[in-house]
């Protein structure tokens, strides 16, 4: 028989992270009306009993680390745990249950799809590659002694995007993922080097509730130096209630990454951040940066998300916010305000004056970028004037902004004179402006102009990107144009590499 489709509650649990974007600050306003009790750890809130006022570190910190082996955890937060290999795995990793009616088949439901979040290609959505990953979830959840010897059998190519989808459905069935890891770590070493793997088991220690597990996971993986993504903490805001449970939870997560410390502890502050500002919830964000530390890196990845909501008036916030609690905001800081202001169509000559450093290089490529785009290009070459009298020399992307943009209105003349005065200014980039002209030529089929601008290089000494030289020379060809593919050919091969610092 074929599997059945998911039921209503998990299907909300499994959204996609766009769609969890836009449903995050309705869940936590009223709890909707269908979410089913989850067993949440026993060192987390549970939805059935009130949430307690305070933490009581030392205590949690017994609750998670019990009955570990020659494990401890120092009062200060140091990480004295320890854990020869992931190998934790006993009868209750391997016990939970279906969170929905489904029986093993043949036959694979095009509605299983929709369990997993983000298939990362076409591919994996096949019949064959569903029929093949249930196989693999149906035998690590009866966690035969000869398990591993089994997962050879199934004879599947490991790749990254099947590891990645196995370990999905593993958490929607609260099976323990760490024996299908272990054997892939014996399989194919590399794979378990992955960030996104690495943090896939992280999320599914916290959806099984194998906090034990989680702690001895992290401390393998700073050993081992990874590093932790979002997708590692997803499970916070999908399995929280409302709030407060949120909160709690995410204290008590906190405490196991002050306690473990290392790469998981850096990298996992700073993915608690990311992911809930792509959330589009600042103030948790906020609330994971008051229980850990204030720093200027966490909240330039607040502003950058408000660039990317072109909530202007939220990046302004958030800088004024970081001065009031002395927390001086940087050129980054600065630069991803600006890019908003210029997204959102206003002067950023204003904000300029109210920045306490220096603009860079960066600073001036944005607004003259922005300019460029709109067709202001005196204003934008009045500041690629400013910038080199301060010193800073323009870098190949603010060159860019000014040719494809000429090229873009068909003003070609322009971007042809820009690109000969550029090319005097700033000889270590002369030949990419020029090989950049040249390609967007051959984007528009015109070999002659593409061809005259690197007979005019060549002429100057100056090399031209061997992929552009590349796709002319088969241009030619293909067109019939062999007399002109072979004198272009000669004279390419007879430019010293040493005639130009940096070739394409």
């Amino acid at each position: 028989m074929a599997r059945v489709a998911p039921n209503l509650e998990n299907e909300f649990r499994y959204f996609s992270i766009s769609t969890s974007r836009r449903i995050f600050s309705l869940i936590f306003r009223s709890p909707p009306p269908f979410l089913f009790p989850v067993s949440l750890p026993k060192t987390i809130a549970s939805p059935l009993s009130p949430p307690p006022v305070s933490v009581d570190s030392d205590r949690f910190r017994s609750k998670i680390v019990r009955n570990l082996p020659d494990s401890s955890i120092s009062s200060t937060g140091s990480s004295a745990v320890s854990a020869p290999r992931i190998d934790l795995v006993s009868p209750h990793h391997l016990g939970g249950f279906r969170p929905f009616s489904a029986s093993s088949g043949n036959g694979v439901s095009p509605s299983v799809a929709l369990r997993v979040r983000n298939p990362s290609v076409e591919r994996v959505r096949s019949k064959a590659f569903w029929k093949k990953a249930w196989e693999i979830v149906d035998l690590i959840k009866r966690g035969e002694n000869d398990l591993e010897s089994k997962l050879k059998q199934v004879n599947v190519s490991l790749r990254k995007d099947y590891v990645i989808q196995v370990l999905h459905l593993l958490s929607s069935e609260k099976v323990s993922a760490l024996r299908f890891f272990n054997w892939i770590r014996d399989s194919r070493p590399g794979l378990c080097r992955n960030y996104d793997i690495c943090s896939l088991v992280i999320d599914n220690c916290g959806r099984i509730n194998d906090y034990e597990s989680m702690i001895c996971t992290f401390n393998e993986f700073n050993r081992g130096g990874i590093c932790l993504t979002q997708k590692a903490f997803r499970f916070l805001p999908e399995l929280a209630l409302n709030e407060v449970y949120l909160r709690e939870s995410v204290s008590q997560v906190v405490e196991i990454l002050n306690a473990v410390g290392g790469t998981c502890r850096t990298s996992g502050v700073r993915s608690l951040i990311e992911m809930f500002s792509s959330l589009s919830s600042l103030e948790m964000a906020k609330f994971v940066m008051r229980i850990t530390e204030t720093k200027t890196a966490y909240y330039n990845i607040m502003i950058r998300e408000t660039c990317r909501e072109c909530d202007l008036e939220g990046s302004r916030a958030l800088v004024r916010e970081m001065r009031r609690v002395g927390c001086e905001p940087n050129i980054t800081s600065y630069n991803l305000v600006i890019s908003n202001i210029c997204k959102n169509g206003e002067s950023a000559l204003d904000f300029l004056k109210e920045m306490d450093c220096s603009p860079d290089e960066m600073t001036f490529e944005i607004i003259i970028s922005h300019s460029c785009k709109v067709g202001h290009f005196d204003f934008a070459l009045e500041l690629l004037d400013r910038m080199i009298l301060r010193g800073l020399e323009p870098r190949l992307t603010t060159h860019a902004a000014f040719v494809s943009n000429y090229f873009k209105l068909q003003r070609y003349e322009e971007a042809h004179k820009y690109v000969i005065n550029a090319s005097f200014k700033h000889r270590n980039t002369s030949n990419l402006v020029y090989s950049l002209l040249a390609g967007l030529y051959l984007n528009e089929g015109n070999l002659a102009s593409a061809l005259s601008i690197f007979s005019e290089m060549i002429e100057r000494g100056l090399r031209p990107s061997y992929r552009v030289y590349t796709r002319l020379l088969k241009g030619l060809q293909r067109s019939g144009r062999d007399d002109e593919a072979r004198e272009l050919e000669m004279r390419f091969s007879s430019l010293s590499p040493q005639t130009i610092t940096k070739t394409g």
